[in-house]
């Protein structure tokens, strides 16, 4: 971990165990933000730590949204030339040039694009530079991934984002999920789920044939920080395979030391 960081974690503390299972009832899976065509918004993600990254392009992507990520200032300004996103993260302490530099740049080209700044750097004086700079919005670490995707759906909103009206079912294989009745079908049989499993497979039916690690798999649907609490996200894998797998072609595949994938019957 740099040692330039403030934290050694991303995300907020552990939620009280009377939360373990629980997600936002208002989180906007069946409300989703697209392009004024109906296509996909774009979000660039830049941070050098490559898997807070990654762990913010997941919890963006679990929206709908197609997300690129850069790692450096320069790599930074070349994608958002390339890409034009809807919207921007932006970390501030970046190894060759800072975040205020990467926003002039992009800034001289594209003079509207929403930038929410990310950074450990949680000074008053940091907070003024930064929107002083332009910046649109300000995360400190540690943080909520929950409250980076609320805070990038409210800038591209207020940048004209429009409502999707797209179908609630997940279809992966002949497995369907309704994000707004909650039934699940596989083969045409119903499947009954706590919904703690519901959240579970939801997310793994969002990223199909998508290798999702513990940590992501943690901190998306129990919202912890990564570390130590691995264990439940095997039981609940296991719960699911039982109804989801039992005398069927497996869907749900273990890939050892890197995660879980889901993905349709062979």
């Amino acid at each position: 971990m740099n040692p330039r960081r403030a934290s050694s974690s991303p995300c907020a503390p552990n939620p009280p165990a009377g939360t373990v299972g629980k997600v936002d009832p208002t989180a906007s899976q069946s409300s989703r933000l697209t392009r004024p065509d109906g296509s996909p918004l774009r979000v660039l993600v830049v941070d050098d730590e490559v898997n807070l990254a990654e762990l913010i392009a997941m919890a963006l992507r679990y929206e709908g949204w197609d997300v690129t990520m850069a790692h450096t200032g320069r790599k930074a300004v070349d994608l958002a030339r390339e890409l034009r996103p809807d919207a921007v993260v932006l970390d501030i302490m970046l190894p060759d040039f800072d975040g205020f530099e990467v926003l002039r740049r992009m800034r001289s080209f594209d003079p509207n694009v929403p930038v929410l700044f990310l950074t450990a750097r949680d000074a008053v004086e940091d907070r003024v530079a930064g929107l002083t700079e332009g910046g649109d919005d300000y995360v400190t670490k540690p943080f909520s991934l929950q409250e980076v995707v609320a805070r990038v759906r409210a800038l591209m909103r207020r940048a004209g984002a429009q409502q999707a009206e797209s179908s609630s079912v997940l279809v992966v294989g002949d497995l369907t999920l309704d994000e707004d009745s909650h039934e699940v079908f596989r083969g045409g049989d119903e499947i009954t789920l706590t919904a703690t499993e519901f959240e579970l497979l939801r997310f793994l039916m969002r990223n199909p044939r998508r290798v999702l690690s513990k940590a992501q798999i943690l901190d998306r649907v129990w919202n912890y920080d990564f570390g130590g609490q691995a264990n439940v996200v095997e039981l609940y894998i296991s719960y699911l395979r039982k109804k989801i797998d039992a005398g069927r072609a497996p869907m749900i595949h273990t890939m050892r030391g890197a995660g879980y994938v889901l993905k349709p019957a062979e």
